[in-house]
């Protein structure tokens, strides 16, 4: 059947294991770090948010090119498709300089955290490392986004495979030092993130350029400058690339008061965020297939079709869900663990039991995620991205006044903090859930039929 739990699961299985896969990059760099002291850990964390959120709105705005490109595909323009991710590479080199030169007001918001001078330091070490190598991740994730688009996910999958793979053997030999290199500690765990990324990136490039693409695609007459797909990149994708900046920068600031409530409470509530990151980016998976089917059926003006993708994408996601329930309601102490470092350290044993009751308090959420990653992966792909970021980026901010007030202003105890995110959560979820079935977004079209097929 066409949007069924087959179609589903072919295009979505891919994309969940390359998520995961990105996962695991950023896990296996935490985890490395943690064995030799949790500030490390802790700087990662916040250095590596703070990067991602540097780059968030590029990476969200050339993101949407996934939806653009189903459409096209759907609506039958096949020579249109890679004209979509050369515009996206341009809007990269555009806005990149832009990126940099903010990057001191990252400085001043560490500088003002009040940080120990053991996590701030190599906190800005890995920050710069991670911001001056970006290009890298955005370029990937243009090409990502055209196979995720055309439904050839094993593709993104197989980069996404070799980049945790290369990722966990250069962290292995540059942040531990093994097999006579050097221990370089958080500087090898960035050195490792981008040369994974590098590696994932060079074999999207490859099957990009390969000659039955080429012709399938028309690609090599696709590198010029194309003002109707940017106008379409920017209007469509403007409101996703702001919604992923609001969520990295308010996530960036849960993380920083969190943090700046001394080491113990970093250390707990980094651990917590570290498997709250395993149990919802591969759901981004289901996100990604859902939002590529959407837009193909949409092109296609068949909103029916588009419906059976949503509910099956939300079947599947919930057999992922009933997982991680399982284990943060009954293994706490064993996913906790898994963060100990190598030696003795009070901070982590003072931390243990916050850490562990976060994780029992975070399968209230768990099985909502999926439904939330499901219904917002089919407003994007239909076009109704202005309404998505409205909503997330209120409820994004949400969290944080509450988060401040309770552990800044009330001083109240972090799992009182943590309790109030997953009630905003859960609040905001019933009203994604609403806009869904009110069916307003199969009204929509980005893609006009009469619009001509590019030479």
């Amino acid at each position: 059947m066409e949007g069924g739990t087959r179609e589903t699961l072919v295009l979505a299985l891919p994309i969940v294991v390359s998520q995961a896969c990105e996962t695991a990059i950023v896990f296996t760099n935490r985890m490395f770090l943690s064995e030799l002291n949790p500030e490390l850990m802790n700087a990662a964390m916040a250095g590596g948010v703070t990067a991602l959120m540097m780059v968030s709105f590029v990476t969200g705005l050339v993101g949407y090119a996934t939806a653009l490109v189903a459409q096209y595909l759907g609506a039958g323009y096949k020579s249109k498709c890679p004209e979509v991710i050369t515009q996206a590479f341009f809007l990269c080199l555009a806005i990149y300089p832009i990126v940099l030169a903010c990057r001191p007001l990252a400085y001043a918001v560490f500088d003002n955290m009040h940080l120990a001078s053991e996590q701030l330091e190599p906190q800005k070490l890995y920050f710069d490392i991670l911001l001056f190598g970006a290009l890298i991740p955005l370029f990937r994730g243009c090409l990502a986004s055209f196979f995720s688009g055309i439904g050839r996910t094993s593709i993104v999958m197989i980069a996404s495979c070799v980049a945790m793979l290369v990722n966990a053997g250069i962290n292995y030999l540059l942040v531990l030092g093994h097999f006579g290199f050097p221990s370089l500690g958080i500087r090898g765990a960035a050195y490792g993130a981008l040369t994974g990324s590098a590696s994932g990136l060079l074999i999207l490039l490859i099957a990009y350029l390969r000659k039955k693409n080429r012709t399938e695609f028309n690609i090599m007459q696709s590198f010029h400058f194309s003002s109707e797909v940017i106008r379409k990149l920017l209007r469509y994708g403007s409101p996703t690339g702001l919604e992923m900046f609001s969520a990295f920068l308010s996530y960036n600031a849960i993380v920083l008061i969190f943090h700046s409530c001394g080491a113990v409470t970093a250390t707990a509530a980094t651990i917590m965020l570290n498997w709250d990151m395993v149990s919802f980016v591969p759901l981004i998976g289901f996100e990604i297939a859902v939002t590529s089917l959407v837009g193909r059926y949409m092109g296609a003006r068949r909103p029916d079709f588009a419906h059976n993708s949503v509910i099956s994408g939300m079947k599947l996601g919930q057999l992922y869900s009933v997982i991680i329930l399982v284990l943060f309601l009954f293994f706490p102490a064993m996913l906790v663990n898994i963060f100990r470092p190598t030696e003795g350290n009070d901070i982590f044993l003072k931390a243990q039991p916050t850490a562990i009751w976060m994780l029992r308090a975070a399968s209230i959420y768990i099985l909502t995620n999926a439904a939330f990653v499901v219904f917002i992966g089919a407003l994007r792909g239909a076009g109704d991205t202005f309404w998505a970021m409205a909503l997330a980026i209120t409820a994004h901010w949400t969290m944080v006044v509450a988060l401040a007030g309770l552990l800044k202003v009330a001083h109240l105890s972090p799992e009182a903090g943590w309790l109030s995110i997953i009630a905003v959560f859960l609040i905001f979820f019933g009203l994604v859930c609403k806009r869904y079935f009110d069916g307003k977004w199969k009204t929509l079209h980005i893609i006009e039929t009469h619009e001509p097929v590019a030479s």
